[in-house]
This record gives structure tokens, sequence and C-alpha cells, in this order.
């Protein structure tokens, strides 16, 4: 009991550290498990494991085949929730250069690593495959961590989260594909009846998940489960299916429950948000027992295999030369720059479900009595760890070298995505700032996006936000939401993550009728004048953004002051010659106009200015 309490303690405070230090969660993981595993065996007086899993086949925390069924049935759980991140909607929006990643690039480390593993290695072409097949998966798990205090440009922040994102349930198939037909050849050869044997597995395993997906997303759409019982009926089903399939077709448990999450990720279903935040809570528990578990099972033999100049060479053909070959291949005449590149090609973690996939595969093969099949599992926990330790200790100074690091952070975040808003940040947008708009009005987001802007549906509530790794070049912050409390909140919790640069919000009507704008908040109102009111009034009359020469100080004044006596004209910032923009409220006095400055306000066009410019959003 207390080994037990153990694992799910250590393995909960293992991904508190993860957050703390903002590494991901693996690294922590495998370490304590194999501390408190094969490396207790070091210190303990009669050189037994602390947390022991099987001992001698029948004894330990699992004995028999209780840490096989565990680990396949919490593989099984966890590729379920992969399958339902994958959706066709983002894989056509994310662009050739993902959608090569995930395709050549993979067949480029798959390939070239099982080449590699065979002649490196010496071990035979079945465990080579397998290996490579394995490797071949990141993960958002093992990316987001190491990029999100990193500020790069939104596109290489883009393509390794989108490729970390795609990349798991397809890499998991591969796997699972490679594994049924090295365990058909096991059984009978290479014949015919094994490709037979193997075309079952691929019938029932897709089969099962589509039916299963079909009969859940028809039984919550007719409201047949109660919402309180969702959730649980979901993994239930899960389950079901995983053991269901493979009873018909030994082996195909794996792939059903990816193809099943794979079917409902794409469906329509109304509660498909609330499902995965239910399988991503538990797949935190799932992982963090199971890794600590896997880690403590291998013995400091299986690790002492693979410490030799063979797996560092290894490692390095996998890391040094095929993940940058993959990338250069995916990325031709993609617009990235060489330094771009470079960087990609450096950031190339492996993550979770390589680790557990390889050890639920090992232990399988190990039983099997393949030969070689004892590799499986510390050269994939070798690479997880090389991998993650390389990217989480250099990513930041590498990006700083090749120069893709940010210096200054001038994105925009804007939370509320009003007419308004949407109309200001199609300017901004226009002016060549990146510029992001949040909401949790879907109606908005949708309007945003119509409009080619980048927008977001979320909640500043939400513990996500800040950990959005597609933020990570944000350094302003605006807060243009018709609620003086969500306003004030957001600037409260965001300005050091995402509003260093400068943080800016809507006055409120209360603060302009009595005129009573704290002192601490001075610097972070927007306009002292115009509230959520009038700049929901200006947008929806005159949805423009116009721009006019102010060449000293004495102009720029004057037409201030024509701008405030019109009741839907807000002015918005000075745009000075080389393409910046100052918000005005925040303007020094000792600011200097030069010719060819221009005010650039919102709404009503004033008859009697010289318009050099108009902008309809």
């Amino acid at each position: 009991m207390v080994e037990l309490a153990g694992i799910i303690v250590l393995g909960i405070l293992a991904q508190w550290v993860a957050w703390r230090l903002k590494l991901p969660a693996i690294l922590p993981l495998i370490l304590i498990g194999l501390f408190v595993g094969p490396i207790s065996t070091l210190f303990s007086h009669d050189g037994s494991k602390w947390i022991e899993p099987v001992w001698n086949g029948q004894k330990g925390l699992f004995p028999g085949d209780s840490l096989y069924n565990f680990v396949s049935l919490a593989i099984g759980v966890i590729l379920f929730e992969g399958g339902l991140t994958l959706r066709r909607n983002e894989i056509s929006k994310v662009g050739p250069v993902i959608l090569k990643l995930i395709s050549i690039g993979a067949t480029v480390t798959f390939i070239g690593a099982a080449i590699a593993t065979y002649y490196i290695t010496g071990l035979n072409w079945k465990i080579s495959f397998l290996f490579a097949s394995l490797i071949i998966v990141t993960g958002p798990t093992v990316i987001a961590p190491i990029l999100r205090n990193i500020p790069l440009k939104k596109d290489i922040s883009a393509v390794l989260k989108w490729e970390g994102i795609l990349i798991d349930p397809i890499g998991a198939l591969v796997a699972v594909l490679v594994f049924e037909f090295i365990s058909i050849g096991d059984s009978s050869g290479y014949t015919l009846q094994a490709f037979m044997e193997f075309g079952k597995i691929l019938i029932v395993g897709f089969s099962f998940g589509t039916t299963a997906a079909l009969a859940l997303y028809f039984a919550i759409k007719k409201k047949l489960i109660p919402h309180y019982l969702l959730n649980v009926a979901a993994l239930s089903v899960v389950l079901l299916v995983f053991v269901e399939s493979d009873i018909f077709a030994h082996e195909s448990g794996l792939l059903a429950v990816v193809v099943m999450g794979m079917v409902l990720g794409n469906s329509d279903l109304p509660n498909l948000k609330e499902l995965l935040y239910f399988k991503e809570s538990l797949s935190v528990l799932l992982i963090s027992i199971l890794f600590i578990l896997l880690s403590a099972n291998v013995n400091l033999e299986d690790l002492l295999i693979v410490y030799n100049w063979k797996t560092a060479l290894l490692m390095g053909v996998i890391i040094f030369l095929l993940r940058p070959i993959g990338v250069f291949l995916s990325t031709a005449k993609s617009g990235l720059k060489l330094n771009e590149k470079v960087f990609i090609s450096w950031v190339g973690p492996r993550g979770i479900v390589a680790a557990g996939i390889a050890s639920l595969f090992g232990t399988k093969l190990v039983l099997k009595g393949e030969p070689y099949a004892e590799y499986i599992t510390p050269l994939v926990f070798t690479t997880v760890l090389v991998t993650v330790l390389l990217n989480a200790a250099t990513a930041r100074h590498f990006a700083k070298w090749v120069g893709v690091y940010l210096t200054k952070s001038d994105g925009i975040l804007m939370v509320g995505a009003s007419k308004a808003s949407r109309v200001i940040a199609k300017y901004l947008m226009e002016n060549n700032r990146h510029i992001v708009l949040i909401d949790s009005n879907k109606d908005n987001i949708l309007k945003a996006k119509s409009m080619g802007l980048d927008a977001l549906e979320a909640n500043v509530y939400s513990e996500d936000l800040s950990n959005d790794i597609e933020l990570s070049d944000i350094g302003y912050l605006m807060a243009f939401t018709g609620s003086d409390q969500i306003n004030k909140y957001a600037i409260k919790r965001f300005k050091t993550h995402l509003g260093e640069s400068g943080s800016y919000r809507l006055v409120s009507s209360d603060e302009i009728r009595n005129n009573d704008i704290e002192f601490e908040d001075k610097e972070t109102i927007f306009s002292t004048k115009d509230d959520y009111i009038n700049f929901s009034e200006a947008a929806r009359d005159f949805p423009f953004v116009n721009e006019l020469v102010v060449n000293t100080k004495e102009a720029f004044l004057k037409k201030i002051d024509i701008l405030n006596n019109e009741q839907k004209s807000i002015p918005l910032f000075i745009k000075d010659t080389s393409g910046e923009l100052h918000i005005i409220c925040s303007l020094p006095e000792a600011f200097a106009f030069e010719k060819g400055f221009k005010l650039v306000y919102l709404g009503k066009p004033v008859d009697d200015f010289e318009k050099d410019d108009r902008i309809v959003a």
C-alpha cells in the first residue's frame, strides 16, 4: 500500500516540479522512476528496488500479467485522448510545411533510424524498424514547456506546436501497425496467411473504433447518457472497445481506440471539449503513475546494455543528421529563413507516447522471446532523456545563437473581440503587427477569423491562456471588453507575462463620470474620455480607421481637440515615419512630432480634415 500511494504522490510531485521549472513532465517522471527503481539497487541494503513493479514474474506490486494489463489499458486511454486532438480542419489549415513534416519528415526518421539502428547497433531489421517507428513521435507535452518561455516568431512556434500535436496519434498508429506486423511474422512467418492476419487486425481495429465512436456520438446527441455520467461512460466505452477488439483480433485494441478518438474528435459533438478536458486530467494521472512504474521496472542490466559508444553514435545520427534532413526536405521552398529551419531542426524532443508504447511493446516481445526485444525499452528511454535534456537545456541559447530569439516582443493580445476591437485589430494587422484576439463569445471569434485575424475562443480566467506557446511573441496587452472587472483582471494577471512592453485597458463609465481613475491605473488607461459604449457606437456607425498628417505638435493638439468634440471619432495612435504606432495616452510630454507623422483615429471621418488614407474593416 505504501509503494502504491508513493507512486501516485511522486507522480503528482513530478508534475508539479515540471510545471514549476517549466520542463516537460516526462523528464522528472522518468528520472524519479529510475531513481526509485534500478538506481536504488545501488543503495538498498539487500540490493532490491525501493519500488518493484514486478519481481520474479509473480511478485511485486503487479504480479504476473497485472503490469502488462494495466499498461495496455493506460496506453489505450492516452492514445484515445491523442486521437481526440487530431482534427481534419486543423490539418487543412496548418499549411504545407507542417503536413510535410508529419509525412516526409516522419518518413525520413522512420527509414533513416531503422537503417542506422541496424548497421550501428547490430539489431535485427524487425526491432530496428519498431524502434524507428517509436521515435518519430515528438508530442505537445514535451514541445510546449520547452518553447513556452522562448520569444519566437509566431511561424516557428506554430510549426513546432502543430507538428507535435498531429504527429502524436499518427506516430502511435504507425508504431502499432509495425508492431502488429512483427507479431504476425513471429507466429507464422511472413506468408500469405500472415498478411491476411495483418489485414484482419486493420479491419477489426478500424471497424470497432469507428462503430464505437458513432454509437457513443449517437448516445450523447440523443441525451441517452445523463450529463453526470458522460465522462465515465466514455471511459468505459474506450476500455470496452479496447478489450473487445483484442478478443476478435489479437493486438488490435490500440488501433481501435486511436481510430475511435479520431472519429469523435472530428464530429460536431457539443460535449467534445468537456470530454477532452476529462481525458486530459485522466491522462495526467495515468502518465504520472505509468512512467514511474515503467522506469522503476527497468533493470540496471537493461540500462547497461545501451550504455556504449554505439548508442551515442545512434543518438548523434538521429539528432544531428536525420532530424535536419527531414526538416530541410519538408521546408524546401516554404519561405522560412535558413536560421528558422536550423532552429526547427534542433528542437525535436521525443515524448510520452514513444516511451509508453515502447515499454508495452518491449514487454510483449520479450515475453514472446523475440531476439533483441530487451533493447527496445532502454533505447527509447535513452532517446527520450537525451533529446528532452538537450532541448530543455539549450533551446533558449540556441535560439539566440541562430538569431530567431525575439529581443523585443511586439505582438499584441487584445482581450475582447467586439466590432470595435476587430476594426482596430484589422488596422494593426495591416500595419505589420502580429495581433491575437481572444473572446469567450464564439460568434465574435468567427467574425474575427472571417476578417483574416488570429482569434482564439478563450476565457481570461483559464489557466491554459498563459501556457499558449503561440503567444510567445506577445509583448502588448489591450483589454477591450465591456466588463470593467474583466479588463482589470486581465491587466493584473497577464501584465508581467503578456504585457511587459505595455498593458492598456478601457476606462469604465463610472471612472469617466466620477473622474475617478486610481493613480496606479493611470498608465494603463487606453483613453481617458472613451469607454466601451463610445467605442462600440463609433465602430457600429463608422467602422473605419482613419489617418491624418500631423507635422507639428500644434497641428496634433488642434486635431485632437476637434476629434474630442466629435461624438463618434476616437483618437487611437500616433504613427511615425518608420510605421511604429504610439498609443496617444502614453505619449510623454516631450514627445517630438516630425514631418510625416500621422494621427490615427476610429470612427466618423471629420470633413474639414485632409485625409491621407482610410482603412475600412
